[in-house]
């Protein structure tokens, strides 16, 4: 049963973006998920056939201004208007030192993270301030590491750190046009990212520790709730983890 309100998950093929798209379509959403493999996009519209009426898969690579025009074209040119953005998309770096990560690799991890929600933001802020009735919600996937970083992860900690900034002028910016912004900070969430948790990953103290997940369900249905606010209401920032994971306090 459509609720009426139209949401686009970026990154939305898989993993954590996968799971929120999902939980969405559940809750009554239409929902575009965009990325940039087709073959993955295709496999996940395929398993919502019951909902197809109400899903859309578009390819493109959010760094780039012309694919994120072209996207939100198809998703209001279906839809209408555009109620939810989950700027979820983003890639990760091999852990190096500062000194030895490659200046493509900045470029690329920035460019997916960083570039990627501003343009998305951009667009979504031009719709939701020209649609009637005026407004709408954007909730950015932060990470823990938007507060505290892992070892050797300049590239991913300094784009989630700015993501923090980013939504928090966006919710500023927004306030006049009943734009909501908001930011899910995870920790955790098993996907395939998250895969090298189950064998060890490098800790603060030069070790190497198993780290304890949790089902991206749980953070998809967090990401529900924030939406299912009214526009007046705004979770500025949530964090949902691991309970035992090494993040609280010293470990």
């Amino acid at each position: 049963m459509s609720n009426g309100k139209i949401a686009l998950v970026t990154g939305g093929g898989t993993g954590v973006g996968k799971a929120i798209a999902e939980a969405l379509l559940e809750d009554g959403y239409s929902v575009a998920i965009t990325g940039r493999r087709r073959e993955v996009l295709d496999a996940a519209f395929g398993e919502w056939r019951e909902h197809r009426d109400r899903v859309l898969a578009v390819v493109a690579d959010i760094s780039v201004p012309a694919d994120v025009e072209r996207l939100f074209a198809e998703v209001t040119g279906r839809f209408g208007r555009l109620d939810l953005l989950v700027n979820n998309a983003g890639m990760s770096a091999p852990a190096v030192h500062i000194e030895d990560v490659p200046f493509e690799t900045w470029n690329a991890v920035v460019g997916a993270n960083l570039t990627g929600a501003f343009l998305c933001m951009q667009a979504a802020f031009r719709q939701m301030k020209a649609q009637s009735p005026q407004g709408g919600r954007i909730i950015n996937n932060g990470s823990i590491s938007a507060t505290t970083p892992r070892p050797r992860s300049a590239p991913y900690t300094a784009t989630k750190h700015a993501i923090t900034g980013l939504t928090k002028s966006a919710a500023l910016d927004g306030r006049a046009f009943n734009i909501a912004c908001g930011q899910i900070d995870i920790g955790n969430a098993s996907t395939e990212m998250t895969r090298a948790m189950a064998t060890g990953v490098l800790q603060a103290d030069g070790s190497t520790a198993i780290e304890p997940t949790i089902d991206a369900g749980i953070v998809a249905k967090a990401v529900v709730h924030m939406a299912s606010l009214p526009l007046e209401a705004n979770v500025l920032t949530m964090t949902v983890m691991a309970s035992g994971m090494p993040f609280v306090g010293r470990g």
